[in-house]
């Protein structure tokens, strides 16, 4: 067992905007805890995130590599990539499971995000057109023999079920878009009766400074880490992973 610290976020007044951080201890059988990585891809659309998720990687690797000694279950989500990964074990090992039917979902209330990224949340100027840049997942994260591929909500948590895993560790990109928002990530995941914990220091945001609520691009991210504290799942720092 691995004891680790969580954040979270408590509303300490029913019904007021009133929020407490609070820390606590947790303990995790990594034999029975997934750490799921989202769309830490090759190359992004937008040149500053490209550059921001590169620096990410590195840090993130150094961090899996240790999760995994420690025996955690890894599990590569780059979305849109499966065509590159169709062939290898890693791949084939979590489509070859029975399908799990899951459970109705909790219908957990989704309140609106604090930072708007409607104009797709990139910096540059003039911003790119969006467009699928991304052929695979960043080259500096290794798969290794034993860790599993996908980007389908029900494929992973076929596995899940049949493994026995009730808690998933998330890192990747984007904290208020793919970690929020795919089929195998915080919102689906949670509805679906899984422990979620968002890594929080090993993630990034899309948005642009020039939206609301105009703050800097890390106090955006980090507004957004606070909703994910208040209304969906705690979160660890990375270093916590590498005992």
């Amino acid at each position: 067992m691995i004891e680790i610290t969580l954040r979270t976020r408590t509303n300490i007044f029913h019904g007021s905007d009133t929020w407490q951080e609070v820390h606590f201890k947790k303990q995790f059988d990594p034999a029975k805890t997934a750490i799921l990585i989202c769309d830490m891809w090759d190359f992004h659309w937008c040149p500053t995130s490209t550059n921001r998720f590169n620096r990410i990687a590195h840090e993130m690797s150094i961090v899996i590599e240790a999760a995994r000694n420690q025996g955690f279950q890894i599990i590569h989500s780059p979305s849109d990539c499966m065509d590159f990964y169709k062939d290898l074990p890693q791949r084939q090992g979590i489509i070859s499971l029975p399908c799990v039917q899951p459970p109705d979902p909790l219908h957990i209330t989704d309140p609106p995000l604090p930072i708007d990224a409607s104009d797709d949340g990139c910096e540059d100027n003039p911003s790119p057109k969006p467009y699928r840049a991304w052929t695979r997942q960043h080259d500096a994260i290794r798969i290794a023999e034993e860790d599993l591929i996908s980007d389908n909500g029900d494929e992973v948590y076929s596995f899940f079920m049949d493994a026995r895993i009730q808690d998933m560790f998330i890192m990747g990109v984007a904290v208020n878009m793919c970690i929020l928002g795919r089929t195998f990530a915080i919102r689906q995941m949670t509805n679906w009766g899984i422990n979620c914990v968002l890594v929080r220091d090993m993630t990034d945001s899309m948005y642009n400074p020039k939206m609301p609520p105009y703050v800097s691009h890390d106090e955006g991210t980090e507004l957004v880490v606070q909703h994910i504290e208040k209304y969906w799942c705690p979160s660890c720092l990375s270093q916590e992973l590498l005992l």
